[in-house]
C-alpha cells in the first residue's frame, strides 16, 4: 500500500504543528527528580499555574515502515528551575543507530549531546540553524533565552525512544547552568554516574 503525502503546517509564534496525529505534553509535576535543585523546584511547583512546560506535536503516517519519518515541532517553554535552564527529559533512541535532525524555528537554546562512552558536545541553535544528532547521542532541549525555544525534528519511524536512560545515570554528565552575566555554560553534573545501555 502506498502511503498518501502530507502536508504540514509549522507556526511557531503559537507552538502548533497542523497536519499532525499525535500530541504529548510536560507539566512541571512530570518533572520531579529532572533538577537538582530541590528546593527551586519545590518553589516551581508552588507557582506552578498549571499549564504545560513543554509539549510536542508530532505527524507519524508510516508507523509499520522502516522507510517511514516522525516529523514535528517540540516546544519548551523559557524558565529557570535554580540555576539550570528549562529543559525537557531527553532521551536516546532505543534503536541506537537512528539519527535525528533539529531545525531552529523561534527562540535561543542548547542541544545537549552525550555518548554512553562519555563524550558530550552543547549545540547553541538560533532562529535558522540545525542541529544533526548522529546515532548513538543522548540528547535534550534547553532553552537559555527568554522565549519559547522551538524545534523542527526529523527522524526514522523504527528508532524508538529510551527516555530513562538519563535517569538510571542520575541526570546528563553535563548541566546547561546560568552564568552572572545573563549567559549560560556547561558545567560538571557532580551526580551522574555514567550511562548503561
Amino acid at each position: 500500500m502506498i502511503t498518501q503525502p502530507v502536508k504540514l503546517t509549522f507556526d511557531p509564534a503559537e507552538g502548533v504543528m497542523r497536519g499532525n496525529n499525535g500530541r504529548y505534553e510536560k507539566f512541571i509535576p512530570d518533572l520531579a527528580g529532572l533538577y537538582r535543585d530541590d528546593a527551586a523546584f519545590a518553589e516551581a511547583l508552588a507557582a506552578d499555574d498549571g499549564k504545560p512546560v513543554y509539549w510536542v506535536e508530532s505527524s507519524n503516517t508510516e508507523p509499520e515502515s522502516n522507510g517511514g519519518l516522525i516529523t514535528g515541532i517540540s516546544v519548551l517553554e523559557p524558565g529557570r528551575v535554580g540555576e539550570e535552564y528549562a529543559m525537557t527529559r531527553g532521551h536516546i533512541h532505543a534503536n541506537h543507530e537512528y539519527s535525528e535532525l533539529y531545525y531552529c524555528l523561534a527562540g535561543h537554546g542548547i542541544m545537549l549531546l552525550e555518548t554512553i562512552d562519555g563524550r558530550s558536545e552543547a549545540v547553541e541553535l538560533r532562529v535558522g540553524e540545525a542541529a544533526y544528532v548522529p546515532g548513538h547521542w543522548v540528547h535534550r532541549s534547553v532553552n537559555v533565552g527568554s522565549a519559547r525555544f522551538v524545534t523542527l525534528f526529523c527522524y526514522g519511524c523504527p528508532s524508538g525512544q529510551d527516555y530513562g536512560i538519563i535517569e538510571r545515570a542520575r541526570g546528563m554528565k553535563n548541566l546547561i547552568v546560568a552564568t552572572e552575566d545573563g549567559g549560560w555554560e556547561a558545567r560538571p553534573n557532580p551526580d551522574h554516574i555514567g550511562y548503561s545501555a
